[in-house]
């Protein structure tokens, strides 16, 4: 995968740190891409529980067709043509920790998990359905994913990664956990944010009251502004794993709102 540069900006993720950041941020870009940050295209309805496979045999028993732990209500919001999905999920509205597995789908319509799960952080006071900037909180919902980058060289890619020493970070977290490093990897949620642009990309279609720069990087020891984190070495299978081709996408929120 080229390296992509990125333009200079200000970084914005979700932690305390001495360069004052501010949330840590979107669709590839097509004629028919709704708005940055607004809720994901429905999907067609999934086959029922009961359905065959095209090999005729019931499907009971193999891979389910719902993603485990992801209702009806949050599943149609996944976009039809989307064959990889990341499921980040909180044990509670408040809680900032949470758990990711990421799931594929198979040419019968069915999921299984491919990787995970992977513990980690998001946003210090929890999960909202109307994040807006410096509220400390993650926003919950069903995002794309398309671009990504950070400090350190491009670790196998299939995404558009960006290596810029913009990523550099310092400082400390919540929890006086030093910083450094969590910028080596990102990938870009895209939450009002111009996709297909690098993560550092700076500008916010819903304003910058609505807040933005809201990543997947690698896990500091603590919670974040508004970003997901991840161990360094998950985010490095994470980065690997995600394919533009299957049109990936974050479902993130606490656990009893992703199973509605």
């Amino acid at each position: 995968m080229p390296v992509r540069k990125g333009t200079a900006t200000v970084l914005t993720c979700a932690l305390t740190v001495a360069l004052v950041l501010t949330g840590c941020a979107a669709q590839r870009p097509a004629a028919t891409t709704p708005p940055a940050g607004a809720p994901a295209p429905p999907a067609h309805p999934s086959a029922s529980p009961g359905a065959r496979t095209p090999d005729g045999r019931d499907g009971a028993n193999r891979a389910p067709s719902r993603i485990p732990g992801v209702g009806p209500r949050t599943q149609a919001r996944i976009p039809h043509g989307t064959g990889q999905v990341l499921v980040v999920s909180g044990d509670d509205v408040d809680g900032s920790v949470a758990t990711a597995v990421l799931y594929e789908r198979t040419a019968a319509g069915r999921w299984h998990r491919t990787a995970g799960p992977w513990t980690g952080h998001n946003a210090l006071r929890g999960w909202t359905d109307d994040h807006v900037a410096d509220d400390l909180r993650s926003p919950i919902g069903v995002f794309r994913l398309g671009d990504a980058g950070g400090r350190l060289p491009d670790p196998g890619a299939r995404l558009p990664y960006d290596q810029d020493e913009e990523f550099a970070v310092t400082g400390t977290g919540f929890l006086d956990e030093p910083l450094e490093g969590s910028f080596d990897y990102v990938v870009a949620i895209d939450y009002n944010r111009v996709p297909g642009t690098s993560p550092l990309d700076k500008e916010r279609p819903l304003g910058p009251e609505k807040g933005g720069g809201v990543w997947i990087h690698v896990d500091h020891g603590g919670p974040t502004q508004a970003c997901v984190s991840l161990l360094r070495e998950d985010m490095r299978r994470l980065l690997r794993a995600l394919d533009p081709a299957r049109e990936p996408v974050v479902v993130m929120g606490p656990a009893a709102r992703l199973a509605a």
